[in-house]
């Protein structure tokens, strides 16, 4: 039997049973794992507690911090280096011989994994979406997830997504990959974008409006690859037409069409997704900064009282 690594894993979870098990029983080297539960309805925490992990309940208040941030403040870690991993994500055996190695390396406090990203059991390999590098393996008391400002949205969810690793130290980079594969249906990845597209919206909405950034990783054309995708983004936003650029981008300029029907089908997806950050950020724009809060006239709201007070008094008679 192969020997435990000196690491803890942070899993954040709601509804995991479908990935749990395999994410898990990739995690066997692990010396400690959490998983950080947000009052899951499935039998997501008999699966964790079956394979004998830690297991947190988290109450987001709507505030900062989100999930990981709050785990990284408050989660009893035995160990120096922490590795977080979602619930869709595996960590085959070369890469836990290299981080084994990695971590007995004093010039780095942190190291990036690259992620293999699979969709409709296929490896996304062009479009842009590898390499996908991702800052998840640091020593916890150096690194903590930059707060843009975006947790006053309704429906963004209460873990950090898209969020990026602040460290204090040098970064490195790992050579071997983690495995990205939700093992539910595209009715979870539609829902779980849905929700990702109001974030976005608000961090658009933050870049045109020029909120302060400070605190944050920051945009830098020459900086490391999350800081240029971060300028760019700052590009991105000003453009006219995204949804049609989104797709001709990842299907033709960047080659998504190299990976048969599920690059075309994930092409005409993400198209549809920079739809919906762009008819949100419109509602941003025009209620205040606020999503669904356009207001009814006077006599407009009388009537829809008038008709929900009618409806309870039908309820109650029935």
């Amino acid at each position: 039997m192969s020997s435990k690594i000196p690491v803890s894993v942070l899993i954040p979870a709601k509804n995991e049973q479908a990935n749990l098990p395999a994410c898990l029983a990739s995690l066997s080297r692990a010396d400690e794992i959490f998983v950080v539960d947000s009052q899951s309805s499935d039998n997501s925490v008999e699966i964790a507690k079956s394979h004998g992990v830690n297991v947190v309940q988290f109450n987001f208040n709507g505030r900062w911090p989100k999930k990981k941030n709050w785990s990284l403040d408050n989660l009893p870690f035995r160990n120096e280096w922490v590795l977080i991993v979602d619930c869709d994500e595996r960590i085959p055996p070369e890469l836990w011989e290299e981080i084994d190695q990695a971590i007995q390396n004093n010039e780095y406090t942190g190291y990036y994994l690259n992620r293999r990203v699979f969709f409709l059991g296929k490896w996304i390999r062009y479009g842009g979406k590898y390499p996908d590098w991702n800052l998840r393996l640091f020593q916890h008391k150096k690194g903590r997830y930059e707060n843009l400002n975006t947790e006053e949205i309704a429906n963004t969810g209460d873990n950090e997504v898209h969020e990026h690793v602040i460290l204090q130290g040098k970064v490195g980079y790992l050579k071997n990959d983690m495995l990205h594969e939700d093992f539910r249906d595209l009715y979870h990845w539609l829902e779980r974008h849905n929700r990702y597209s109001n974030w976005e919206a608000s961090v658009y909405f933050n870049i045109l409006t020029g909120k302060d950034d400070s605190g944050t990783i920051g945009a830098n054309l020459f900086g490391d690859a999350v800081q240029r995708k971060r300028f760019l983004k700052k590009v991105w936003v000003h453009l006219p037409f995204k949804p049609i650029l989104r797709f001709v981008l990842f299907y033709i300029i960047q080659r998504g069409f190299l990976d048969g029907k599920a690059g075309y089908i994930y092409a005409r997806l993400l198209s549809q997704y920079e739809y919906q950050i762009g008819v949100k950020l419109y509602e941003l724009r025009n209620c205040g900064g606020h999503l669904n809060t356009a207001t009814l006239p006077k006599e407009g709201a009388e009537e829809q009282e008038s008709r929900e007070t009618e409806g309870k008094l039908l309820t109650i008679d029935s």
